[in-house]
């Protein structure tokens, strides 16, 4: 079986899941919190690098205040939880997304977690939190046409690549700005998405332009270890291209190292 470098994972489908279940929708928030830690265990434990997921979107906003508030208390035992596992297994934990709209109680615990784990190197774990594809891009331009305005580049720097060889999609400058910039493998390999929609909704839209799919049908508090198994078992009969001859799926070679 051949293992991605990153897995990002769209968990989909816990207030679907709680419903189907005649039972609340916190019940399914909780529930699809409790596969967390152990889908974390498995895929460190196939040798999986980084593991991407994303718990809340900048379009989550729109939700019920008390089904926010109770997500942000998920949210701060989430990062305890996955801080103290990180230390113990050598991970570095980074936050995708804003900070400036979460609750400052999160906010401190991301940073503590950031900061707690910045010399980690074993894996990386990466939380989206009030994440969206287009709000990061426009971030990131917010950032280049600072750098331009400060004269550390140049608009013609944006086309350069600073890798483009065969099993690796090309590394633009322009990943220098995004969230994932000082991570070694910032290219999700492969993108997970449960509960049976088939649509990415943003999730690490530069990032993702050579990512393989997988649609799992099962909402995301039935998604288990073995499921994961077997998305990356799919994973490993595709062709992957990256604009060149087919052959079977390795990871790409988009190290930053």
């Amino acid at each position: 079986m051949i293992i991605p470098h990153h897995i990002a994972i769209i968990p989909d489908g816990n207030r679907r899941w709680a419903k189907q279940n005649g039972l609340p929708a916190f019940e399914g928030h909780r529930q699809g919190f409790n596969q967390v830690v152990p889908l974390i265990q498995a895929a460190r434990k196939m040798g999986i690098h980084t593991l991407t997921l994303w718990a809340f979107s900048t379009e989550n906003w729109n939700r019920d205040r008390a089904e926010i508030d109770y997500l942000m208390k998920l949210y701060v035992k989430l990062i305890d939880t996955n801080l103290k596992q990180a230390k113990k297994e050598g991970a570095r934990i980074y936050h995708l997304g804003r900070k400036d709209r979460l609750p400052e109680t999160l906010v401190n615990k991301i940073i503590r977690a950031e900061n707690g784990t910045a010399k980690n190197t074993k894996y990386v774990l990466n939380i989206a939190l009030d994440y969206g594809g287009q709000d990061e891009i426009l971030r990131a331009t917010e950032k280049i046409v600072k750098a331009i305005n400060d004269k550390k580049i140049i608009v013609e720097d944006l086309w350069k690549t600073e890798s483009n060889h065969p099993g690796s999609p090309p590394l633009y400058l322009y990943r220098r700005f995004l969230d994932t910039r000082l991570q070694p493998y910032p290219y999700p390999d492969l993108i997970i998405r449960t509960s049976g929609e088939q649509r990415l909704s943003g999730l690490l839209s530069w990032q993702a332009a050579y990512a393989e799919l997988y649609f799992e049908k099962d909402h995301f508090p039935d998604f288990t270890p073995e499921k994961l198994k077997t998305a990356i078992e799919a994973y490993s009969q595709r062709q992957r291209r990256f604009g060149g001859n087919a052959k079977l799926a390795t990871p790409s070679s988009n190290s930053q190292q």
